[in-house]
């Protein structure tokens, strides 16, 4: 819910991506519209896997953005694929499909169907829907814009199964600046809050606190980018309330189309350490 407050702006968050093991991931471009890559994991705590990307990128007159995909799919080593399809039926109407299986079962099939208003965006989606069971899930969000720095709105999830039936409401609003942002989500799972401040052009912080009804847990985290553009590299760091300390540097490899990416998390609570090294080519 909180990624979808930013309705057009960059995703915030304390999580810093993780790397473990050797991974390589080589990006080719085929043509304007058309993407490929090629990701190998070698990992000595899950098995190690091969995975192929593709991407047919929008080229119709009525996306905002030129370069959103029109059709991603993915396949791994396992037989698992992970298949989105977007498509823009006006310029404020856009239908998506997702489909996912893991390696002959299917785990999730999902359509969602959204209206951009000048100053709303409403969204209906319907989840794993199943006759047979007479099951399914139902999610209703809406957006609005209140003013230029504040945005409210709620989600409504519904779902229905043999043994039960029920609905959880959530709340949200969030507060943005003009180097800030700042958003509270409350319902009856929980809470989650955050706040983002960008320093300079080089540094980004972040907090979050979350809130689980369900797990009976509250999390807290803080994390941070620092860009270095003269040495071609950016630094994430992060750190929470679980006893979890961890960073990723990626560094670029001028003048080669490559891109260094080393990354450490330790958590000290469990006693273990994660070392990861990868390379990005393309």
């Amino acid at each position: 819910m909180a990624a979808c407050l930013t309705q057009g702006a960059s995703t915030h968050s304390t999580e810093v991506a993780r790397i473990e093991g050797v991974k390589m991931i080589v990006n080719k471009t085929l043509s304007s519209f058309f993407k490929v890559s090629h990701t190998l994991h070698l990992s000595a705590v899950s098995p190690s896997q091969y995975r192929f990307h593709v991407e047919h990128l929008q080229s119709d007159d009525y996306s905002k953005d030129k370069d959103a995909p029109a059709l991603i799919g993915e396949v791994d080593s396992s037989g698992s694929l992970n298949a989105h399809s977007l498509l823009h039926l006006t310029e404020r109407v856009r239908a998506k499909a997702v489909f996912q299986t893991q390696q002959s079962q299917f785990v999730t099939w999902q359509f969602e169907t959204e209206y951009r208003g000048s100053d709303f965006t409403a969204a209906v989606t319907m989840a794993n829907p199943d006759i047979l069971r007479e099951s399914v899930i139902l999610v209703a969000h809406f957006l609005q814009s209140v003013s230029s720095g504040l945005v409210l709105g709620g989600e409504l999830v519904y779902h229905r199964g043999r043994a039960e039936e029920g609905g959880i409401l959530t709340l949200a609003g969030q507060y943005s600046g003009p180097n800030w942002v700042a958003t509270l989500n409350a319902g009856k799972g929980g809470a989650h809050a955050s706040y983002y401040q960008k320093a300079n052009k080089q540094i980004q912080v972040g907090v979050e606190f979350e809130a689980s009804t369900r797990t009976q847990e509250t999390t807290a985290s803080f994390g941070y980018q620092m860009e270095l553009p003269e040495a071609n590299m950016v630094f994430r760091g992060m750190v929470n309330s679980k006893c979890i300390i961890g960073g990723v540097l990626e560094k670029r490899l001028s003048p080669l189309p490559a891109t260094l990416i080393m990354g450490a998390f330790v958590n000290h609570r469990g006693d273990k350490l994660q070392v990861g090294l990868g390379v990005n080519v393309g």
